[in-house]
């Protein structure tokens, strides 16, 4: 009988696609691996214990942080902390990246982690699927010193590893080395996570689109376009309208589905919404691992050099031909990509 690989297997016989392979890759996503195992076991039994609402603080972003929030962020950077195995980490609910000063010589670490710890928290007291999210860097910075803010403000493109927890019906981890897509579904009875999704790919186009439309009013008229385009009856349109309201979650069904997710800029957020670091290089790395695309309407999301650790901005990501087309009304206002 053929024996379904884990994720604990399936690391280690494919350490020699990392570039820089020297095991620290391998025992870095082994230790987020055994992070959100400890998360998701909380993020079940939410309802039955006093996790739930908000923690009575804000983050940097100025958005309540929800109890269980802060419960993520404590066990991954504990988890990575611990392990010595990073020499800095970025978490969306922390101000300021954290140097890692470790026993064992931890500014001699190769990699650094962002990471956004629970994603789409605030529909855990209504049951619906969060997530956590993790881009991996390569440090620019000298081996031996301590990290910098220049080893956090790289673009997405040299990204060596991103992923994402998705806490739902099943629990699923999918990440990329930049060798393709791989899914891993939990297993609860024996708390190991199986390859089930093998080479995930985008479908080339899609009949999806996700978008909060309650904002509809505020968003540029690129967007507005497109939205008309995705409601006309014409061809295999109408599209069905999608979203969740959690990155992952909406994300992970628009690449097994065929769909685009949309958070664009608006009157109310001139920025766009979304943080660059913790949420849209990760998924935009993963997209075109899977033959998607992600672009802020105008470029893509993968060239645009950070300038701060919680920058934000617009994001469109999904199937190539879907992600062109919203492309295509972007382009015909060019002012609204000087956000």
């Amino acid at each position: 009988m053929h024996k379904t690989k884990t994720l604990g297997e399936y690391i280690i016989d494919n350490q020699n696609d990392f570039q820089y392979s020297s095991g620290e890759l391998s025992r870095l996503l082994s230790s987020i691996k055994l992070a959100s195992k400890v998360v998701n076991h909380e993020v079940n039994k939410a309802g039955l214990v006093d996790i739930l609402g908000a923690a009575g603080d804000t983050n940097i972003q100025g958005e309540d942080q929800q109890k269980l929030d802060v419960y993520a962020n404590d066990v991954f950077m504990k988890t990575l902390i611990n392990r010595e195995i990073i020499c800095g980490i970025a978490s969306e609910e922390e101000d300021d990246f954290v140097v890692i000063e470790g026993k064992n010589r931890s500014h001699d670490n190769k990699y650094v982690v962002l990471i956004d710890p629970l994603d789409g928290s605030s529909n855990i007291d209504v049951n619906v699927s969060v997530g956590t999210i993790f881009s991996i860097y390569r440090r620019v910075t000298p081996i031996g010193t301590p990290v910098t803010k220049e080893d956090f403000l790289q673009p997405g493109n040299l990204q060596v590893a991103a992923g994402y927890v998705v806490y739902g019906t099943s629990t699923m981890l999918v990440y990329t080395t930049g060798c393709g897509v791989n899914g891993f579904t939990l297993n609860p009875a024996m708390g190991t996570y199986y390859l089930s999704h093998p080479n995930m790919k985008f479908p080339e186009d899609g009949s999806i689109y996700s978008i909060n439309e309650g904002y509809y009013v505020h968003f540029p008229q690129g967007v507005k376009d497109y939205l008309k385009y995705c409601q006309e009856e014409k061809g295999n349109r109408p599209y069905s309208a999608r979203y969740i309201g959690s990155l992952v979650s909406d994300f992970h069904r628009n690449m097994i589905k065929g769909g685009i997710y949309m958070y664009p800029t608006s009157s109310k957020s001139p920025q766009g919404k979304l943080r660059l670091l913790y949420e849209c290089n990760p998924i935009a790395f993963l997209a075109e691992q899977a033959g998607g695309k992600a672009t802020d309407g105008y470029k893509r999301i993968l060239e645009i050099k950070p300038s701060e650790l919680h920058q934000r901005v617009p994001i469109f990501v999904g199937s190539k031909k879907m992600v062109d087309k919203v492309e295509e009304f972007m382009a015909k206002y060019p002012e609204n990509g000087n956000y």
